[in-house]
């Protein structure tokens, strides 16, 4: 199995979305770089962040949400984010009405058998979890094993933590890896267990 991987974009007081639910700044070092990220050339990012994040990127297997970050994207039009095969959704509510069952998305009641389905199809790569509610709860049931974070430059106050609800300490290790990318500082640890 690879391993699981909690990742997002971070403001430095710790929240990936405002009290309002919206990003912010937290993702523009996406657009300040001159080097392309995605296929489509939109994403842009400086040289260190494309050499850290594209490695990271194309061992990503499959993508682990919750329902709110679903619908909140609309289901990306049924194709996965950053070139990811599959998308499990954690969820008590089933696939919307009209879904194409034929997308690469499965919808899963509970963020441990979520997690089984997203190793069974991801095999030996990477099996992301987004951060934030469903990534805490992961992080709390200690199914995580690295945690890595695009910490932006903005204070957020308030608003959507990294952690989700998690209120007990954890110690990590590392941080195995820091690099400064232009208006980005990525952080990477190992979980410790």
């Amino acid at each position: 199995m690879g391993d699981v991987v909690m990742y997002s974009s971070v403001s430095v007081d710790g929240f990936i979305a405002d009290q309002d639910d919206q990003p912010g700044p937290l993702f523009d070092w996406l657009l300040n770089g001159d080097v392309p990220l995605d296929d489509g050339g939109v994403l842009k990012v400086s040289q260190v962040s494309h050499d850290y994040v594209r490695a990271y990127w194309d061992r990503i297997g499959v993508t682990v949400v919750g329902r709110h970050v679903f619908d909140m994207t609309d289901g990306w039009d049924g194709a996965p984010p950053a070139g990811v095969d599959h998308v499990v959704v954690v969820t008590h509510r089933p696939a919307p009405e009209g879904w194409d069952a034929k997308a690469p998305f499965s919808f899963v009641d509970g963020i441990e058998p979520a997690l089984r389905r997203a190793q069974e199809i991801a095999g030996d790569r990477v099996v992301e979890v987004a951060a934030g509610d469903v990534g805490g709860q992961a992080f709390a049931a200690g199914l995580i094993d690295e945690v890595r974070m695009d910490v932006a430059p903005v204070v957020f106050g308030s608003g959507k933590r990294y952690f989700g609800a998690v209120d007990a300490q954890q110690l990590l290790d590392g941080p195995v890896e820091i690099l400064q990318g232009d208006g980005v500082l990525h952080l990477r640890y190992r979980v410790r267990r």
